[in-house]
């Protein structure tokens, strides 16, 4: 077996006697790909804001090593650069840090005070950064201690920036203007301060902003179509648009050779793009989580993979939609119900591409399923309360007082099932009565699907399938060593804010768990980035 995120021997693989268990997706060697940067050895650094990691890529094999491991000191990694010692700078974005790593590997932190640092760039030993929030600052920071220098604010969500052949600083506003998805613009100002001016307006989105080898611009749009914007700023000032198809571009890096390689914040891995738009996978890109899981009636399933609704295949996965902080999901005729961990409830229309919110100001909903009568049943984690959407919005609560739940299902008699990951119980919902335990002592129980007579749910702590029988209450396990969760031998740090300065901060990870008709089960094999199917053995 191929090399994982979750194993990197390759040789793990979840055990079942009762089910066989089946990749729909090949795995994702990455968490998602954010700033990247080549080092000092050659090799491509690359940042994963979702697993608080930094890993390594060799650009002549694709091979993947952790360098910043995800239980160390660094939570939410956006960007990195390198000095001119050799030494890793690292925006850290939800705590607000910046970070210095040596070439020894040894860690020290220069600011912990900046508000969501992300682009970042060094000059020569002088190094710089901006904040991805409205009204965000430029500085200058100073390793060697000092207070920072501002060179400029009223940044619209700043990010990758870099020297130019000028001698100035270019970065990109995010968001500008009263519909952020329409228009964008690309900045500059000298290093060492003076009025900051718009050398590009217009721009399709932009995310990052690149000077090649010979000192064209190259802005990437974080949108589906994969859209660079190469500007020959100093030369003859044309403007040519390449779409390479990587879904939402996050940042680029351009070798010696001038060979340009770009990251996915939706979709992770590493490709190399050419000029002429043509690509090649350096790091195959896959699912960044998943998160929730489901599968409509004809058979489709479809991930909610934290940025995108997506559906798994042999072949890779295919985006259907980037809508940003998709948690929960839940398949209903020819719609898509999900949440967002940030306090939203969505209906989707894949067919239209049509978004109707449902709910907002929840606190961190997760699991969604559809009662009989058509309204909606939410888990409200934070909230410790399982919470109704009628046809009209209107919200009203079915149970309350949980510590904190994480799935919901019905059974074929219309019952209501919760998962509660903090207490470790299953419980049924009563009307006019207190929660019953349908079974507890579990390990973090997450998703949960019933099938036929047979309550389902994933137990994220030890890594199992465990069945409950609602007749009998049988419990047994179906199967173990799941890919859920962080690798194994990892110790989980501290959980990461859910905001950062008023903008979405970190999400929990969420494996779910929904039922096919034919009697298997999908997973959302998290730690691994896959989807998994697991099928009943046939028994005579």
């Amino acid at each position: 077996m191929e090399p994982t995120r979750y194993d990197t021997t390759g040789n793990r693989r979840a055990g079942s006697a009762r089910r066989t268990v089946e990749r729909l997706n090949p795995p994702n060697r990455l968490w998602g790909s954010n700033g990247v940067a080549f080092g000092p050895d050659g090799r491509l650094y690359v940042a994963q804001f979702l697993a608080g990691q930094i890993s390594v890529v060799d650009p002549a094999t694709g091979d993947v090593e952790v360098v910043v491991p995800m239980d160390g000191p660094v939570q939410s990694p956006d960007d990195l650069a390198f000095g001119a010692d050799g030494s890793m700078y690292i925006a850290d974005l939800v705590p607000g840090r910046v970070w210095r790593r040596g070439p020894e590997g040894e860690y020290t932190l220069v600011r912990g005070d900046v508000a969501n640092p992300n682009g970042i760039t060094c000059v020569g030993d002088r190094l710089f950064v901006n904040e991805m929030k409205p009204d965000g600052r430029l500085m200058e920071l100073f390793p060697g201690g000092g207070d920072p220098r501002v060179l400029t604010e009223g940044l619209a969500l700043g990010n990758a920036m870099q020297l130019g052949p000028d001698g100035h600083l270019y970065y990109p506003h995010m968001m500008s203007g009263p519909n952020p998805l329409l228009t964008g613009q690309v900045w500059r100002i000298p290093p060492d301060g003076g009025t900051p001016e718009v050398v590009a307006d217009d721009v399709h989105q932009p995310v990052a902003v690149r000077f090649d080898q010979g000192g064209v611009l190259h802005v990437l749009s974080r949108g589906p179509e994969g859209i660079v914007t190469r500007i020959d700023l100093h030369g003859s000032g044309s403007r040519t648009l390449v779409t390479s198809g990587v879904v939402g571009l996050d940042n680029a890096a351009f070798d010696a050779e001038n060979r340009m390689f770009v990251s996915s914040y939706a979709s992770g891995g590493v490709t190399e793009m050419h000029p002429d738009g043509r690509t090649r996978e350096l790091v195959p890109r896959g699912l960044d989580g998943p998160y929730g899981v489901t599968i409509d009636l004809g058979g489709r399933v479809y991930a909610a993979d934290h940025y995108r609704v997506a559906s798994p295949s042999r072949t890779g996965v295919t985006t259907h939609s980037l809508l940003h902080f998709a948690h929960g999901i839940a398949a209903d005729g020819e719609l898509l119900h999900l949440t967002s961990q940030f306090g939203q409830v969505q209906t989707y229309d894949p067919g239209t591409g049509a978004v109707r919110e449902r709910a907002g100001g929840l606190r961190r909903p997760l699991g969604i399923t559809v009662a009989p009568d058509g309204s909606l049943v939410v888990a409200e984690s934070d909230g410790g309360r399982v919470v109704g959407v009628d046809a009209n919005d209107a919200i009203s609560v079915l149970a309350d007082g949980l510590e904190r739940p994480a799935d919901v299902a019905h059974d074929a008699e219309g019952r209501c099932y919760v998962s509660d990951e903090g207490a470790g119980t299953v419980l049924r919902i009563e009307a006019d009565a207190p929660p019953a335990v349908v079974v507890d002592g579990l390990d973090a129980p997450q998703g949960l699907a019933v099938l036929g007579e047979e309550l389902f749910t994933v137990e994220t702590g030890s890594r199992r399938l465990r069945a409950v029988s609602l007749v009998t209450g049988e419990v047994r396990i179906d199967a173990e060593d799941l890919p859920v969760g962080a690798p194994p031998g990892v110790v989980p740090r501290a959980e990461p804010a859910l905001f950062a300065q008023g903008m979405p901060g970190l999400a929990r990870r969420f494996a779910g768990l929904a039922a096919s008709p034919d009697g298997a089960l999908l997973l959302s094999a998290n730690g691994e980035g896959t989807v998994l199917r697991l099928t009943p053995v046939e028994r005579s």
